[in-house]
């Protein structure tokens, strides 16, 4: 089993930037992808971005290329989401998630596992 625990969320206003870390127990996921979702309140969990299990490949939603920037540090079993620019409609629950494969994932089943979320807030 993977646990994936979250931190780096908080309340931030427009334009801002947060660092989103996603620390990996149980098992090295270093063959695995890896991936950032997020949930705002009334919507559903969306895809925002992927990272291959080398790091050599990423994928953005549109909403966010430019602004997010996805890494990977395979010795620390740690992924980590750097966001700037931050805008009001960021604002969400933002979920790390596993997949027990080498590359990217787009949907939420293609990933085996979950952290608990850590919340997102901007501000206007």
């Amino acid at each position: 089993q993977v646990q994936l625990v979250e931190s780096g969320g908080g309340l931030v206003q427009a334009g801002g930037s947060l660092r989103l870390s996603c620390v990996a127990s149980g098992r090295t996921v270093s063959m695995y992808a890896m991936g950032w979702f997020r949930q705002a309140p009334g919507k559903e969990r969306e895809f925002v971005v992927a990272i291959s299990w080398n790091g050599d490949s990423t994928y953005y939603v549109e909403s966010v290329k430019g602004r997010f920037t996805i890494s990977r540090d395979n010795a620390k079993n740690t992924v980590v989401l750097q966001m700037n620019s931050l805008k009001p409609e960021d604002t969400a629950v933002y979920y790390c998630a596993a997949r027990q494969d080498y590359g990217l994932g787009f949907t939420r089943i293609e990933y085996d596992y979950w952290g608990q979320g850590t919340q997102v807030t901007v501000s206007s």
